[in-house]
């Protein structure tokens, strides 16, 4: 039997060696730059917030003033009321809507290909047009209101926008707009994704339409359930830009929301401290979110 070239069996370890190292030498600048510029920074905020920062960075340490401040302020508990009226009518209203353009759809109908992009059009846009969109629609100078009074209706009137009591729902319809299509996306790959046989089955056994829903469709689109509360959330609670087109925070701060507090106080108001304190406490209920379903799926993969 002849005996192995110790030349050639090296060169093959080698290249062996750098097959496995290659991906992480491609991938190591992009995961030092993230680490840097992500973490690094997300670290650096959650410092700031036990400093007594105003202006610019400082390092004199505080402890928890800042945060026992920041909910003493009237405009954080007013962010984060219209954060909770928000996020629940956008999750809940863009869940139904996705859901049952996705029933839609999977029904086969005509024109399918050409429906399902102009449902997710919307998403393809970003949040600063949508809101520049929105209010231009909205304003009742130049939008709907307006155009109505041109045709002859007088009596028509629609000013949410300015209403201080109704500005964070234009913010709700804007939001719902842009995300309904995306939402739909996700309910249709899981309504496709389900064994036809289980259904053909289930109708031979004498179930209706409702039951089939309610007891074999619904039950098995729980992981896009799950998703589209997750990304709906994360959408939610980070609302900045769609905010600041659409109404800028106001009337006065009837549109505020945690986002835009961060933003005023850590580079208009000079407190900077404060911003990185609300920042910090934004990150800790995207965790609050995130960890669980991270945990969920990992424990579901085991």
């Amino acid at each position: 039997m002849a005996a192995t070239d110790p030349m050639l069996s090296g060169g093959a370890d080698f290249r062996t060696r750098l097959q496995n190292w290659l991906p992480k030498i491609v991938l190591a600048p992009s995961l030092a730059v993230m680490v840097i510029f992500v973490y690094g920074f997300i670290a650096f905020t959650v410092y700031l917030s036990f400093t007594d920062s105003r202006m610019l960075p400082s390092y004199g340490f505080v402890g928890f003033e800042n945060y026992s401040d920041l909910f003493q302020i009237r405009t954080w508990d007013t962010a984060v009321t219209n954060l909770a009226i928000f996020a629940s009518l956008y999750i809940v209203i863009c869940t139904i809507i996705g859901l049952m353009l996705a029933i839609l759809l999977d029904q086969k109908i005509r024109g399918e290909g050409f429906l399902r992009p102009i449902f997710l059009y919307p998403m393809a846009l970003s949040f600063i047009v949508t809101g520049t969109a929105w209010k231009w629609m909205l304003d009742p100078a130049i939008g709907l209101e307006n155009t109505m009074h041109l045709w002859g209706w007088e009596s028509f009137e629609f000013n949410w926008i300015k209403d201080g009591d109704m500005a964070i729902y234009t913010i709700v319809i804007a939001a719902v707009w842009q995300s309904s299509g995306f939402v739909m996306a996700m309910f249709l790959a899981g309504l496709r994704g389900i064994d036809n046989e289980i259904l053909k089955a289930a109708q031979m056994d004498g179930a209706s339409n409702f039951q089939l829903y309610r007891r074999i469709i619904l039950p098995q689109l729980r992981p896009a359930f799950l998703s589209a509360f997750v990304i709906l959330s994360h959408l939610a609670i980070k609302s900045y830009d769609l905010v600041i087109a659409l109404t800028g925070g106001g009337p006065g701060n009837a549109t505020a929301l945690p986002a835009t507090f961060m933003y005023s106080y850590t580079f208009t108001r000079n407190q900077m401290g404060i911003g990185a304190s609300s920042a910090v406490i934004m990150l800790m209920t995207i965790a609050a979110i995130m960890v669980p379903y991270l945990y969920a799926e990992l424990r579901e993969k085991k």
